[in-house]
């Protein structure tokens, strides 16, 4: 018998230096980037008479940097003509690049009114905390490493499933550690001038957008629809060929969060291009829409087959049950979490805390 040969999924492939039109007025720019399942991001370039909106570019660093400059050359694409730059969400991959494009082209950012990174003070706490290290040190922070140490912080905050300290553990860690430097000095914070509500409409590329607020992925999430042309930027909220991560640090019940606004985007009318941040673009919106639907059903199934299993159990636990264990790690646990609070506010399982951890039963 032969070895079957797995072709990667479209997400995961490398990125093309070729530049495409996949709708009126909207050309696709592909960076690299190297995360767990991904090997590139789409940056859209939206054109009108005043020049070009530029939606998602990139991951924060050098060659990042780099990448964005060749493909807007390639592209044909003056940074001083650039006017908007659009965040779908705050994930470095897409908000990266956008403080710097923003400073060089003097573009406006748009990002939804949710929108925060890991810099943003959760609350007056996290402000003051800041201000004492600011008035303590001995010299003051610069920007870079105001940055720095905002990042290491929150990667010191534990998570709500409980056991160890650190969002980020192992290999992760030790990436974020290596190109810290590296990274913050090709980065500037992204200030969003404009935000964006669900169903506020802003006029890009001669067209009319209408935003979607779409949480679940993180809770800032936001779409951009055209219903003149079909056209429905979806960022990370729906892919063509893996599913997107739900993640468990948004409070409530994400999972159900995200499946609302599946639903939601499944009922526009007249979508005939989707434009996804990692993939091609694709057409069958609905029939998309059912099978990332599908794929969380078997996973609630699956945590309630290893519950049977192991009976009371941890987050990292069922995990393990969950995905494979070249998976394993925190945004695992992450979506593990988000499915098991799902079933817990079904009514479906019990929660209970014990010596720092919670644990689930699903009878």
């Amino acid at each position: 018998m032969s070895d079957v040969v797995r072709l990667p999924k479209q997400e995961q492939e490398d990125a093309s230096s070729e530049i495409t039109e996949v709708a009126p007025g909207i050309l696709r720019l592909q960076l690299p980037i190297s995360l767990p399942g991904l090997g590139h991001v789409n940056t859209y370039a939206l054109e009108d008479g005043d020049g070009f909106a530029l939606v998602d570019p990139g991951l924060p660093g050098e060659d990042a940097w780099k990448a964005l400059l060749s493909r807007m050359d390639a592209a044909g694409i003056p940074m001083k003509r650039v006017h908007h730059v659009i965040v779908t969400h705050s994930h470095p991959d897409h908000f990266g690049g956008a403080g710097m494009l923003a400073e060089e082209s003097g573009a406006e950012i748009v990002a939804s009114s949710f929108f925060r990174t890991w810099w943003d003070p959760k609350d007056d706490g996290d402000e003051r905390e800041l201000e004492h290290k600011r008035s303590s040190a001995l010299e003051p922070l610069d920007p870079a490493e105001e940055d720095e140490e905002r990042l290491m912080d929150r990667f010191a905050l534990p998570s709500p499933w409980g056991g160890e300290s650190g969002r980020l553990k192992g290999d992760e860690r030790e990436t974020i550690m290596a190109h810290r430097r590296q990274m913050f000095s090709w980065f500037r914070p992204p200030h969003p001038s404009v935000h964006l509500d669900d169903a506020d409409r802003i006029t890009l590329a001669g067209r009319e957008w209408v935003g979607v607020y779409t949480p679940g992925h993180t809770n800032d999430h936001l779409c951009l629809f055209d219903p003149e042309e079909g056209v429905l930027l979806s960022g990370d909220h729906v892919l063509p060929t893996i599913t997107p991560h739900i993640s468990g640090l948004i409070e409530g019940d994400p999972l159900k969060a995200y499946l609302n606004s599946l639903d939601r985007v499944a009922t526009f009318e007249g979508v005939t291009t989707v434009l996804p941040a990692h993939g091609h673009p694709f057409h069958d919106l609905a029939g998309r829409v059912d099978a990332i639907k599908q794929h969380h059903a078997e996973r609630l199934e699956l945590l309630r087959q290893a519950s049977e299993r192991r009976g009371w159990a941890t987050v990292n636990q069922l995990m393990q049950d969950l995905f494979r264990e070249r998976s394993w790690s925190h945004m695992a646990e992450s979506e593990t979490y988000a499915h098991l609070e799902h079933l817990r506010y079904l009514g479906d399982a019990e929660r209970r805390e014990e010596a720092g951890y919670l644990l689930y039963l699903v009878p």
